[in-house]
């Protein structure tokens, strides 16, 4: 694997990093006020909008899906550098088209749409004139195995009629948000329990779907591109809409989930540079007891780990991203699991010590850190929890040993 950037990824990085110190960085303040100023939070701010125009004007547009023609003809490996410097802030991925969950649908729309289902939604998707939702897990059940979904998807003449209700439904309630593709089961007498799903495009607007709440993040309602609980009565939809085919389900998610884990590892790390840099200054500018902070042991470990531990987690995406493109997710999946456990561990880990450094200002919203660590927690669950990832690695290592002796070697 090499490490320089080509020429293409220099160029775009260099520009990157340019317009995120020329219009994201002073603009912080200004989108908290305009956020908390709206009359309503689930709407689009005029300043993301003004941004996204400046972005898309300066060629820093749709760079995430790699190998496609809609894309920025980024591979993973090339992306990873990009979505590292946008997750510097939490919301400027949707500065360049580039964020939660509108990537992965856009993903899910180029791979297995149909051209109708393209013309549709993934070019409003990719002009970002609309956003999208996706709606898999279920209050109800343990969606980690999402055999378990029960959302009904029942065929009725030309039409599919979908009961069901999802949550934790990322962008669903934010009023841009205008399709959701649906997960859930089609043909659940099926005898292989991963042909009994499939997904769905639903029209937000469709009648029977009824967004009941937004669902709030250790008590921040993360708008206007949170989460909702969405129940779906009786809604139809024309049979036109199914991706793919019934009972593909199972194969669209594992499309979906590879890259939109690493998008989400790679922000991570982005997060966590933001958050060491945080630290430092901090460190430098503080006084107790007649030393600086930074002069202190225990600040000083705590900043080398932070350090070690950033640079550990990049290395092991930038990994994963190689081998997803030299080999295809389905070979790349222990890495991408690996990466899932490691990257919101290290995140959580490093705002937490931030969090210390700060002391009392480090749990209020003034210096960002408490709605960083809510954020970087919750990561732990987001596309499958760390149990699921730990033993997709476990069952992968072991496989590797159950044609050879079992006796242990010194």
């Amino acid at each position: 694997m090499k490490f320089e950037h080509s020429t293409k990824v220099a160029a775009l990085l260099s520009g990157l990093r340019a317009f995120m110190n020329d219009h994201v960085y002073p603009n912080e303040a200004e989108w908290e006020r305009q956020h908390e100023a709206a009359d309503d939070r689930w709407d689009r701010l005029p300043l993301m909008e003004d941004l996204k125009a400046k972005a898309r004007a300066a060629g820093l547009w749709n760079l995430a899906l790699a190998h496609s023609e809609h894309g920025g003809g980024l591979t993973n490996l090339e992306y990873a550098p990009l979505a590292e410097e946008m997750g510097r802030v939490h919301w400027s991925s949707e500065i360049f088209n580039c964020s939660a969950p509108d990537t992965g649908n856009m993903e899910v729309l180029d791979r297995y749409g149909t051209e109708e289902q393209k013309t549709s939604w993934l070019r409003p998707l990719l002009n970002g004139e609309i956003r999208s939702a996706f709606c898999m897990t279920e209050p109800d059940v343990a969606s980690s195995d999402a055999t378990n979904i029960r959302t009904e998807i029942r065929r009725d003449g030309d039409d599919y009629v979908i009961n069901g209700r999802k949550w934790w439904s990322t962008g669903a309630p934010g009023h841009a948000c205008k399709i959701l593709i649906v997960m859930g089961q089609s043909d659940p007498d099926n005898p292989d329990r991963h042909q009994r799903q499939s997904q769905i495009l639903v029209p937000k607007n469709t009648p029977g779907v009824t967004v009941v709440r937004p669902l709030k993040l250790f008590g921040y309602d993360d708008a206007p591109s949170g989460h909702g609980e969405i129940v779906f009565d009786n809604v139809r939809v024309p049979a036109a809409n199914m991706i793919l085919g019934p009972g593909r389900g199972f194969e669209i998610a594992q499309g979906r989930l590879g890259p939109g884990r690493i998008h989400h590892c790679m922000r991570i790390v982005g997060q966590a540079e933001r958050v060491l840099e945080k630290m430092c200054r901090r460190a430098l500018g503080r006084t107790a007891f007649g030393k600086s902070l930074a002069s202190r042991t225990v600040t000083q470990e705590r900043i080398a780990e932070a350090r070690i531990r950033i640079d550990q987690t990049r290395l092991l995406v930038l990994a994963a991203a190689d081998r997803m493109d030299r080999y295809g997710n389905k070979v790349a999946r222990g890495d991408i699991a690996a990466i899932k456990v490691a990257a919101p561990a290290m995140l959580v880990q490093v705002v937490d010590w931030a969090i210390q450094l700060f002391g009392a200002a480090g749990v209020t919203d003034d210096v960002g850190l408490g709605y960083a660590f809510a954020r970087a927690r919750v990561m732990r669950f987001v596309d499958g929890p760390d149990e699921v990832h730990r033993n997709t690695i476990a069952k992968l290592e072991l496989n590797k040993y159950r044609t050879r002796s079992t006796e242990v070697r010194a």
